[in-house]
Parts: C-alpha cells; sequence; structure tokens
C-alpha cells in the first residue's frame, strides 16, 4: 500500500522521453534470460539454485547471463527487503564508483515513490533511467501560478539534460560551512526537483581559528586555487595560510570530519530518506534513533 496522501503513480510518460528507451529491454526479458541460465548452470551438473535470500551464485549467473545479453549495458542486481513491514526493493551496486543514480533510486524506493515488479531480480541502468524520467514527468505539481509552471518546466528541461551523468558521477563543490552548503551547479537541480536532500560533512571545526581563517567560505575548488596562489605568493602570511588549507584537506582526504559527524546527527530528521556524499561517493542515507 502506499503512504497516506501518496496516490499511484502511473507511469506515462511524454512520447519523446518514452522514444528514447524504445530499444531498452523489459524487466521480464531480463528475468527470463538470467532465471534460463540459472537453470541451465542446474541442470548441466552445476549447483542447484540456492534458497531465496541467501544465493550467490545464483546472483552472479544472473548478471553474467544479462550483460551477456545486453553487451555495453550496466545491470544492477535488486535485493529485496524488509522496510517499514513493506517487502521493498533497493539496487545493488555492481561494481564500485560515484554512481548517484543507484542512491536517488534508492531513495525513491524507500519512499515508495517508485514502484518495481515484485519479484524483480535485476534491472539495466536504462530501465532505471526510464523509472526515474517517467516519475519526474509525473512528478509534476498541478496547482501552480504560471510562473512557478514555467520554473518548474525549465528546471525539468535542466534536470532531463544532465540525467545521463547519474550513471557515472556529478559534479557537486561542497562548502566546508554547512552540511547542506554545497556550490550551485546544474546538476544540483536533480535533487531540488526530485525533492531529495543533499548532504555532506566535511566542515571546518568552528573553534579551530586558523583553519578557519584558511579556509573562509571557499569552496572546494575555490580552496585548490587558493592553496595554488598562495605557495606562490611571496607574501609570508599568505604562504602560511596556504599550507594551513592544504593540511586540513590532507588531514580530511576521506571527506569527513567530527565536527561534521556531530553536525548530520543534529541537521539529518529522524526517520528521513537522504542522499549522502563522501569520499566522491553517494550513498543513500537515512537517521535512525
Amino acid at each position: 500500500p502506499s503512504p497516506p496522501g501518496e496516490e499511484s503513480r502511473s507511469l506515462d510518460s511524454l512520447e519523446s522521453f518514452s522514444n528514447l528507451h524504445s530499444c531498452c529491454p523489459s524487466s521480464s526479458e531480463l528475468n527470463s534470460d538470467a532465471d534460463e541460465a540459472v537453470v541451465a548452470g542446474a541442470s548441466s551438473g552445476g549447483p542447484a539454485p540456492e534458497p531465496e535470500g541467501d544465493r550467490p551464485a545464483a546472483g552472479s549467473q544472473l548478471l553474467s547471463a544479462s550483460k551477456e545479453r545486453f553487451p555495453g549495458q550496466s545491470v544492477y542486481h535488486i535485493k529485496w527487503v524488509r522496510w517499514k513491514e513493506e517487502n521493498t526493493p533497493v539496487i545493488t551496486q555492481n561494481e564500485n564508483g560515484p554512481c548517484p543514480l543507484l542512491a536517488i533510486m534508492n531513495v525513491l524506493l524507500l519512499a515508495w515513490k517508485i514502484k518495481l515488479p515484485p519479484m524483480m531480480e535485476i534491472i539495466t541502468a536504462e530501465q532505471l533511467m526510464e523509472y526515474l524520467g517517467d516519475y519526474i514527468l509525473d512528478a509534476k505539481p498541478k496547482e501552480i501560478s504560471e510562473i512557478q509552471r514555467l520554473n518548474y518546466e525549465q528546471n525539468m528541461s535542466d534536470a532531463m539534460a544532465i540525467l545521463h551523468k547519474l550513471q557515472t558521477g556529478l559534479d557537486v563543490n561542497v562548502k566546508f560551512t554547512g552540511v547542506r552548503v554545497f556550490e550551485y551547479t546544474p546538476e544540483c537541480i536533480v535533487f531540488d526537483l526530485l525533492d531529495i536532500p543533499l548532504y555532506h560533512g566535511w566542515l571546518v571545526d568552528p573553534q579551530v581559528a586558523d583553519i578557519v581563517k584558511a579556509v573562509g567560505n571557499c569552496s572546494y575548488n575555490q580552496l585548490v586555487e587558493k592553496i595554488i596562489s598562495c605557495k606562490q605568493s611571496d607574501n609570508s602570511e599568505l604562504v602560511s595560510e596556504g599550507f594551513v588549507a592544504e593540511q586540513f584537506l590532507n588531514n580530511t582526504a576521506t571527506q569527513l570530519t567530527y565536527h561534521g559527524l556531530c553536525e548530520l546527527t543534529s541537521a539529518v530528521q529522524e526517520g528521513e530518506l537522504c542522499v549522502f556524499f563522501r569520499n566522491n561517493h553517494f550513498s543513500t542515507m537515512t537517521k535512525y534513533k
């Protein structure tokens, strides 16, 4: 059942967007192919499929069969979990990478805003993009003014233009002054449009005065430029400031500080579903007790 007040969303989309995915395989195609591979493995003397929930061998066969069937496409395994007493799908990562698409999709799946067919086991990146694109088109507010409508449609157009980047990585540029503070980039529109909070924990401790002065209100990119500039300066004070800033980046290379963790604990709301940026990686995050 959908959460209270959440109507079941149709998956109809604009014809122009659907045409982009007309060559995309259906989930039934994907799963039937993979099931055949598992059955073939068992009948040819391989291990029989293990019970649901503990099937690493079957899972790897599913993925390998799918990759052979759809060469060049990213294929992800789906894990079904009990989430707030509901059987809910979670997309798992097939290899290490900065994939914000999975983080965003898992927020929407855990919020039951996007639903996958029951027992679906694998999905391609193209299918994920189609689900996300349909959701963006369907989530358009109904009762808004003309100016708000034009603004929303412009944001939606901008978001659609960078959707392909979600499969690899997004250009996000943190600022070290707050867990929700990022330099504005077109990529951030996706999070705003989907109403998904984006957090990081790479903060300067306000009690360490020399680092506060050295970092200031710089974004990460600006701070790197400042360090290079300071190193080339004849002013010893600037050289010192550049050294302090460089030490800060080196000492917090994992992109999380103790002060940032404390701020996250107070800023994230109980039960909130959000995306957390750390180590150039995007993760789905929630706060529980």
